[in-house]
């Protein structure tokens, strides 16, 4: 039998690709950021389309548009839960801000772990931004998403 570690590594389907990323690669890192959070259990990640991040955001979220990063928790056996990204959003975000598609991924990686881990941006007065900042630069990243969708970045831009 596999020893238990083997069990914590994170699943990585890839049913978009994108430039210089490996499923490989990317469950390298989502075990790296999960072990940095604080995060148990399995996490499986879906790197797909924006056409199935609209659906799920429509379904979960009542929000009819595609969005960057979906995160869905799951409670009890050894699961931590599920993150769903858009492939297309990663892209056009890495261009937008100036890094490259896979660095891009890694930072939506981050803050769906986040959120799996319960943390929520929307609600705790800075607490995961702070958090997901640390994260960042001990990962090697660029700036995270709470930083950059912050009403001060927004000014910015």
């Amino acid at each position: 039998m596999p020893s238990r570690s083997f069990w914590n590594v994170p699943v990585v389907i890839l049913e978009k690709r994108i430039r210089g990323v490996s499923a490989a690669s990317l469950a390298r890192f989502a075990g790296r950021a999960q072990r940095s959070a604080g995060l148990r259990g399995r996490v499986s990640i879906l790197v797909t389309g924006s056409a199935e991040l609209r659906r799920l955001n429509r379904r979960y979220r009542r929000q009819d548009h595609p969005t960057d990063v979906l995160s869905f928790p799951a409670r009890g056996n050894g699961l931590a839960g599920d993150i769903a990204i858009s492939a297309e959003v990663a892209a056009a975000n890495a261009q937008r801000f100036g890094h490259s598609p896979a660095a891009e991924v890694k930072v939506l990686i981050l803050h769906g772990l986040l959120h799996l881990a319960g943390l929520d941006h929307e609600r705790d007065r800075g607490q995961m931004s702070r958090r997901e900042e640390r994260l960042r630069r001990a990962l090697g990243l660029p700036a995270t998403l709470t930083r950059r969708n912050s009403p001060a970045a927004r000014k910015k831009s």
